[in-house]
């Protein structure tokens, strides 16, 4: 998993509410366990005319040519300014590692689904909530401004946008500390292995009844 640290990128605007796990990644491609091979069926059902099945060459499949990632200004993008309640639905882990797969990095919304959330940040993507008028402001800026870019400094838990504007955003301390190091919870959990090998001998001693593997 990547580091996030700051990051510097063009913007999509996917003006819907409510988008579910199913229209980020459609059931039909749930089939894999691996993290990778997701990222070209990303919105499958919005961005192509037909109907996307796994191993599908997607090169010459017909596209939605009104669908935001398929026009050309926002191709490239690797943060999606979105709508509330991004993520809802099933809890497939599958959705993250198809944004992440894409190209993007970060995603704007004023609200995400819980456990998609939790999702993102155990597989390097940084979700960020703003308050709707926040939002609704970077949806006008992105409309009127070809080529509009925000900077993420995860650190400082700042957006800088073009104007020059610097939006603050939350988020707990240890998921930013974890985006920052590149590593996801159980990366956190060894960084005390130390700690935990020498409690686990100890209470060895303490309860050897507890351990009769080792009687």
């Amino acid at each position: 998993m990547e580091n996030f640290l700051k990051h510097k990128g063009l913007v999509a605007p996917l003006d819907r509410a409510d988008v579910d796990t199913d229209a980020i990644i459609p059931k039909q491609f749930l089939k894999s366990v691996e993290k990778t091979g997701f990222g070209k069926y990303l919105f499958d059902t919005w961005r192509y005319l037909d109907r996307g099945e796994p191993g599908m060459d997607c090169t010459d499949r017909p596209i939605n040519r009104d669908f935001v990632l398929n026009i050309e200004r926002y191709r490239d993008a690797t943060i999606l300014l979105t709508r509330g309640n991004f993520g809802c639905g099933s809890s497939r882990e599958h959705a993250p590692w198809a944004l992440i797969e894409y190209g993007f990095h970060a995603l704007i919304a004023p609200s995400f689904a819980d456990i998609f959330y939790n999702n993102c940040f155990k597989n390097g993507l940084l979700p960020i909530t703003l308050d709707d008028d926040v939002i609704e402001k970077l949806f006008h800026e992105v409309e009127e401004m070809p080529g509009y870019k925000l900077t993420i400094d995860l650190e400082k838990q700042i957006v800088h946008s073009p104007a020059s504007s610097i939006i603050e955003f939350d988020i707990e301390l240890s998921r930013r500390q974890a985006l920052m190091e590149g590593i996801d919870e159980i990366g956190m959990t060894l960084k005390y292995r130390k700690i935990i090998k020498k409690y686990e001998v100890a209470r060895q001693l303490e309860a050897p009844w507890l351990y009769p593997e080792l009687s």
